[in-house]
This record gives structure tokens, sequence and C-alpha cells, in this order.
């Protein structure tokens, strides 16, 4: 090899090892959410889930923001997806799925770009790929879910596997569809003005579970909201759903029932795959036992002495 191939070859590989020491990366890949912050109640993330193995990623597609993701590089799966619920506009789009050229190649373009038919090496070695999903018995769940994203645009950016974790189908297709349903109901009810939404993947608490032996398989979904202005004439029932409120749901049929417990009188199609609604402590608490650290998802849990609800 030449001295200026050689030169060249090392200096690619210093600047795709960069984010792995906490090296600066341009674009939507970076060391922290700052040019995403607004996706954020109060423009806070999470606290407590601040390791170097999960990357922070400002998700952009057509030179627009539209979600953020902590991603799990070693995982080649998202740790969670935060975003602004907004009603879908139109029909669900085509599913073209992309790719996150950063994680690839820190000088890369900071767009998602959509996967050839022919994949790089070294995108398969960085991240998730299609093939590491056909034939594995699993559905592409999103975190952030096309359903919550109001135009077209803003759903067609939820397909980038960078949002994407392997999720049952008796799950995404079942109980877990119609909590993404029911709080899209809440939102459009009750909320004024913003709400925050954060769904993420909970590990398995001992070992690692792949498909492929490339890609994590959460053994739980968890998803919790914040929508710090609601009305005020809540009817019954309705009033502790505000202004946080948070949800498990199972995705391994066989897990115990210590965290969500198993309803045994649906039918098998969806038996196993339950989702057990829950308090935004509760579901913290679980969190930071399951993640052994201290876990806050939205600053002063929502709950500002300024922000009042509004009739």
């Amino acid at each position: 090899m030449s001295q200026r191939n050689l030169l060249s070859s090392s200096t690619a590989a210093l600047l795709f090892l960069l984010p792995w020491f906490g090296g600066l990366t341009v674009g939507e890949v970076s060391n922290n959410f700052h040019e995403c912050l607004d996706f954020f109640y109060k423009r806070t993330p999470p606290r407590g889930l601040e390791k170097a193995e999960y990357q922070p990623i400002c998700q952009r597609y057509k030179n627009k923001y539209h979600f953020a993701s902590l991603y799990r590089r070693q995982h080649r799966a998202p740790l969670f997806s935060a975003y602004k619920l907004s009603p879908a506009d139109g029909r669900r789009p085509k599913n073209i799925w992309m790719y996150e050229p950063q994680l690839t190649f820190s000088g890369a373009s900071p767009e998602m770009r959509r996967f050839n038919k022919i994949v790089d090496q070294n995108v398969i070695e960085s991240q998730a790929v299609l093939q590491d999903y056909r034939n594995s018995n699993f559905s592409k769940g999103h975190l952030c879910p096309s359903l919550h994203q109001g135009t077209m645009e803003d759903r067609k950016s939820t397909f980038t596997l960078t949002n994407i974790v392997p999720q049952q189908i008796g799950s995404n297709s079942g109980p877990w569809s119609t909590l993404e349903n029911e709080v899209l109901e809440r939102y459009k009810n009750f909320c004024i003005g913003e709400m925050y939404v954060i769904t993420g993947a909970m590990p398995y608490e001992s070992e690692t579970r792949w498909i492929n032996n490339r890609v994590s398989v959460p053994e739980y979904m968890w998803s919790a909201y914040c929508c710090p202005k609601f009305k005020a004439n809540l009817p019954t029932g309705m009033k502790q759903l505000f202004p946080t409120y948070a949800a498990v749901g199972r995705n391994d049929p066989s897990s115990g029932q210590e965290i969500v417990p198993v309803n045994n009188t649906v039918k098998p199609s969806i038996r196993g795959y339950d989702v057990r609604q829950m308090t935004l402590q509760t579901l913290e608490g679980i969190l930071s036992q399951r993640l052994d650290v201290f876990v806050t998802l939205f600053d002063e849990k929502c709950q500002n002495p300024y922000i009042k609800s509004f009739i």
C-alpha cells in the first residue's frame, strides 16, 4: 500500500472511532441532544442514561429534525425515542427503510439514508440492517410510531432502523398498538398544547437475547407521556392520567409476571403480550432497577407549578 493510501486509511479509521471515545461528530449523531432538545419537556433529556455506550441521535430527514433517539451501539438498537405527539395527517407511508450514515462514518451526511440493494459492509458492522430481521419471527417495532407523527415527512422519518427494536407480532399489532391509539385519543381529547412522549425498550435482566446474533431483543416495551397543559374538567377516571402516565408491555410471553401480569382470558394470539398502565413514578422505579441507575424521564416530573390545567 502506498504511503498516501495508508494515510487515508488511517485517517478514515480514526474518524470512525471518534464517536466511541467521545470525539465530536457533526450533524444529528453527537455526544448530546443539543440540536433537538425541543423534543424533551423543558428541553431536558432523561437523567441517568448518560453512558458511553449510548449514542444520542437527532433524527434528521429532509433537512429537518423529527424526533430524538438514544442508540445502543453494541446492541444495534435504540434504548428510547423521544418526540412530540402530533396526530397523523393522511395515510401511513410506504415502508421505505433507512439507516444512519454517521454511525458508520462521523463525516458522512447528517441525513438518514435509504438502504441500497447491496449494503456496504461498514454499515452492516455499525448498526442494524434489514437482513437482521428477515426470518427472525420478529416485527420491526417503532419506538416513535408513524401514527404519532403529523405530516407525511414526519411519518416517513420514523422508518429508520435506529428507531426500531425486535418486537413480537402479538405485541406490535395487539396490546401495544391499542396503547398507542389510547395515548393518541387522550392527546386529542384532553391535552392542550404539547404532549411529550418517550418510548423505549427494556433489556432482559440477566442474559442479552439476540436476533441474528446482532440485534438485542427487549423483554419489555415501555412508554411515558407528559402533558403539562390539559383540560381542568377531566371525566371521572381520567384525572389520574394527567399530566403524566406510563405503561410497560410484555414482549416475551414466557417472562414472569412481576412487572406485567398475564390476562389468561384474552384470545391466544395476544395472550402474554399484556400491557400494564401505571404512574410515571412506578415506571421510573422499574427502569431504575432494571438498568441499575436512577432514572428520571421528565424534568420536575412534568409538574411545573407555573403551568396549570385549562378549561
